[in-house]
């Protein structure tokens, strides 16, 4: 496991700000990644929050931004839009239903951007649960494929509140997203990582799986580097809300909940709920 998701870490180019094509993340606020992705002298940034770090990222690796791609309206994922596109005149892609300061194409459930000087093919999801227009992007940018670009909708060990949207929306929000490859890296927007992860260890103690990577995230983190990246591959080893299925995390959830509970919309609504209070 150590082996892919350090492979996951690096061959994204998340550190590599030199690099003629890939993906690099600018950290924003307390604990947000602004996604951007560069092809030659062309860039693109994913939910800028913040004008300010992505200019800079701009300036310094010498690239003029063509494009902004948004999952939802959350002002730090949409705040820094409107200074960009004044300074860069880039087209803005988000999400049809949502309210958002600036947007060239809205998208929706089955839409593409393509790109191709950016190298740039992304599919979109409709991924409702944590704002009710949220998307996100799936497929190929700056030389990296799979990917997807979630948002604030799947978390490295986690997922997003229920702010607009309902358990079984995020359910199956979650659903469609763990059907893509498992070598689907996973660009989140947050450095969630380490809290997510304990909560984690208290749904599943005996996950070996589990047990490693939250050794390796602490390393990572001790050293300020990114925990994302990861890839869904791994996700699906110790993300509890991906497995709902499973009878280890049903029956920590229903003892949790003190209840049975039925199905596997039930389980993600007691999981959503023991994570929403844990400390």
């Amino acid at each position: 496991m150590k082996d892919s998701v350090k492979e996951s870490k690096h061959s994204a180019g998340i550190h590599d700000a030199g690099t003629r094509a890939g993906i690099s993340g600018i950290p924003a606020f307390n604990d947000n990644y602004l996604w951007l992705v560069r092809q030659g002298t062309l860039a693109a940034v994913v939910d800028p929050g913040d004008a300010a770090p992505v200019m800079a990222a701009l300036q310094q690796q010498r690239v003029q931004l063509r494009a902004i791609l948004l999952t939802h309206h959350h002002k730090d994922h949409v705040g820094g839009v409107l200074e960009l596109v004044e300074r860069t005149g880039a087209t803005v892609f988000g999400p049809a239903s949502e309210k958002l300061p600036h947007c060239d194409r809205r998208l929706s459930q089955g839409d593409r951007v393509t790109l191709p000087e950016l190298d740039l093919d992304l599919e979109v999801l409709d991924v409702p649960g944590h704002t009710a227009g949220h998307i996100a992007y799936a497929g190929r940018a700056g030389g990296v494929e799979p990917l997807v670009f979630c948002g604030d909708t799947l978390f490295a060990s986690g997922c997003g509140r229920l702010f607009e949207g309902t358990p079984r929306q995020m359910h199956e929000s979650l659903a469609k997203l763990a059907a893509l490859p498992d070598e689907t890296r996973v660009y989140c927007a947050h450095e969630y990582t380490l809290s997510n992860l304990a909560w984690a260890r208290a749904v599943e103690p005996d996950n070996a799986a589990l047990r490693e990577w939250h050794e390796q995230a602490g390393q990572m983190r001790d050293r300020d580097q990114p925990t994302v990246p990861t890839t869904l591959g791994l996700e699906r080893q110790v993300n509890p809300f991906l497995r709902t299925a499973h009878p280890q995390v049903a029956a920590a959830a229903a003892a949790h909940a003190g209840k049975p509970l039925a199905d596997e919309v039930e389980v993600f609504a007691a999981l959503r709920e023991w994570k929403n209070h844990f400390r």
